[in-house]
Parts: C-alpha cells; sequence; structure tokens
C-alpha cells in the first residue's frame, strides 16, 4: 500500500505575512510504479490549528516541470493567499503532483500525466495518490470537493483526466493546454510514448467522439479553458470550445491577450481558484 516516507515543511523566500498558508514537501512509495514519487501540498492558513476539512485542487505542470514549479515560477503559495485573504476564493488544500522525464530538463522517458509502457501513471495517481492524499489531509474527499487544473500539459491532462474520471472530479481548469487536433504532432520530439499519450487523450476528439451516455457525464463537470490569442495552442482549444458547444456541454472560455508563458499562467491562475471556490460553495 502506498505511503507518505518523508513530509518536511518549506521554508519561504517571501515574508511571513499574517494570512500565509504553508507548504510541504513530501515523497511517497509507489506500488504501481514501482518507485518513490515526490509532491508538494499548499495548506491554507488556519489548517494547522483546526480540525477543518478542505476542498482540494490537484495542480499539475507543465512538461519541463516538477511538483515544486509551481512554487518556485508560478508564485501559487502568494497567489492563494492573496485570493482566500481577499474573498476571492475559499481556503482549500492545493496538492501539486510530480509527472517529470528522466533526463535533462525532466523532459525525459516518464514524462506526463497519462499512462505508457511500463509506467501506470494513471493508476498511481488515482488509485494511489488521490487515496493517500484524502487519508493523510483533511481533505473533503468527495467529487464535488476535488477538481483538477494545470498548463500546458497539465492543462491537457486535467481535461482529459475529468473526461475519463468524471465521478472523480467536480470541476477541470486548463491554461494554455494542449487541447486538439492541430498541436498533436508538435509534442512528439521529446519521447515516442509521450507524444503518442498525447494523441491518444486528446481532449477534442474526446468529445467529438462521445456518446450520448458520456456527454451527460461531461456535464456534470464544471470545465474552464483560458489560452492567450498569441499562444500556439490557440487552434487546439478553440477546437476544444466549439466541440464541447456542439455536444451542449457548458464551458467558461477565456482569451486573453498573452503566449505560452508563465506570466500568463500566473495571471490566470486567481481567477481559476475563484471558479473553482465557486463550485465548492454551492
Amino acid at each position: 500500500m502506498a505511503k507518505i516516507i518523508e513530509r518536511r515543511k518549506a521554508v519561504s523566500r517571501f515574508g511571513t505575512m499574517p494570512g500565509s498558508g504553508s507548504i510541504e514537501h513530501c515523497s511517497m512509495s509507489s506500488d504501481v510504479l514501482g518507485e518513490n514519487k515526490d509532491f508538494s501540498v499548499y495548506l491554507p492558513a488556519g489548517y494547522e490549528d483546526s480540525d477543518k476539512r478542505y476542498p482540494v485542487l490537484y495542480m499539475l505542470h507543465p512538461a519541463g516541470g516538477t511538483h515544486e514549479i509551481w512554487i518556485s515560477m508560478g508564485v501559487l503559495p502568494q497567489i492563494a493567499d492573496d485570493a482566500i485573504r481577499s474573498g476571492m476564493a475559499m481556503p482549500m488544500i492545493i496538492v501539486m503532483p510530480d509527472a517529470s522525464g528522466i533526463g535533462d530538463y525532466h523532459l525525459g522517458k516518464n514524462m506526463g500525466f497519462f499512462s505508457v509502457p511500463g509506467h501506470d501513471y494513471e493508476a498511481y495517481f488515482h488509485k494511489e495518490l488521490i487515496p493517500l492524499i484524502d487519508a493523510t489531509y483533511r481533505t473533503i474527499s468527495d467529487k464535488k470537493h476535488r477538481a483538477i487544473a494545470g498548463p500546458s500539459m497539465g492543462g491537457e491532462a486535467a481535461i482529459a483526466y475529468a473526461q475519463k474520471y468524471p465521478d472523480f472530479y467536480s470541476a477541470a481548469c486548463s491554461l494554455s493546454g494542449i487541447l486538439g487536433h492541430p498541436e498533436q504532432s508538435k509534442m512528439a520530439s521529446y519521447d515516442k510514448d509521450y507524444a503518442e499519450s498525447l494523441i491518444k487523450n486528446n481532449p477534442s476528439a474526446f468529445v467529438e467522439n462521445a456518446t450520448p451516455d458520456q456527454v451527460e457525464k461531461l456535464k456534470s463537470v464544471r470545465w474552464y479553458a483560458d489560452c492567450g490569442d498569441s499562444d500556439y495552442f490557440i487552434e487546439g482549444n478553440t477546437e476544444f470550445f466549439l466541440a464541447m458547444k456542439k455536444q451542449g456541454i457548458s464551458i467558461d472560455y477565456r482569451m486573453r491577450s498573452g503566449v505560452h508563458a508563465w506570466y500568463y499562467w500566473i495571471t490566470g491562475l486567481a481567477p481559476i481558484l475563484t471558479f473553482l471556490s465557486t463550485g465548492f460553495a454551492d
């Protein structure tokens, strides 16, 4: 059975302010993958001083990232703190898993949130990581209070996971995600298995080919996609939006001025936290 083998508090490079949350860096043993996997967890202010339970967001990372990149590049703790302090988001636990590859710049073998031969990441995520988080932290462990989001590679995975496992997630959010047909061939340079996993899990194709029963299940999830007007994934995002509308599935779709970059994702995070909080609080 999977278990946490290390939990350590991170030291913030920012000054501690009243109402600040905390970060834990963790490592767990995975029987599915046969290795240890790292992840980080944001705990909202007040978590350690109460017995309250919280909704949980799984925040995925882009290609070339690790479980720590939303902290180092995305300043997620500060954005979450500000959103919660201002009342624009409700307190929540944010889990940042790791799907980095083996090799230079984390871009090699076994990169990605989808299963590839010999590396069943999706089984690890849904059969080990989520149950372990629910057992370790005070989450509200039901569909309504569990959501998933991410940028780029993580954006595709967030949408695809909610498509394939709609009973797990109440909402799925993508920032500049790899969501449609035009982008798939651009991603083949890192690893053949990785590229094939992106094509196999194409969110636009899933919607276009969905059965009536699948469409009804998709309607039980709240969907959100945001992509810059100069992003090289804009065509697929537009395709995904149109496919969703054709099937009668509601989606909050946004296009802002911007490219495929961290500044776009950083400025897009707070609105996602607000969007998720609206659903958590219903």
